[in-house]
């Protein structure tokens, strides 16, 4: 079963893409950088949330455990994407992709990741009545 769900990581990837894209052509012209990532990074917890939601009602999810290992695994290989396509195919300094970690200085990318670890449990939570 991780294994399917590692591969239902891949369409996240695509959320994500969407998810910039309605950054880049609705609203983020309307408003600051920051606020326009700020903006970007609930609009993706929300999109991963319908996604997590719907997939967990195809594959469900066994265990809080299993929840918990899916979520970690998520939040491993979208640190690992971001940091190698972003350096090495964007070719963005590494100190640039560090910076959407600073949440002092209002960047939200860290919050995207907790909800990607989260997201897997809470379906799981949720769908088993709570036990």
């Amino acid at each position: 079963m991780i294994f399917k769900y590692i591969l239902l990581w891949f369409p996240m990837v695509l959320i994500a893409i969407f998810n910039a894209l309605l950054r880049e052509s609705v609203y983020g012209s309307f408003m600051s950088a920051l606020r326009a990532h700020q903006v970007s990074s609930l609009t993706a917890i929300i999109f991963f949330g319908i996604y997590v939601w719907l997939i967990s009602g195809r594959w469900r999810i066994e265990s809080g455990q299993q929840a918990l290992v899916i979520g970690l695994i998520w939040v491993v290989m979208t640190v690992a994407f971001e940091f190698l396509f972003g350096h090495y195919v964007m070719g963005h300094p590494w100190s640039r992709l560090l910076a959407d970690y600073n949440l002092l200085a209002g960047r939200t990318w860290s919050l995207v990741l907790l909800g990607t670890l989260i997201l897997p449990y809470v379906a799981y939570f949720l769908r088993s009545g709570g036990e």
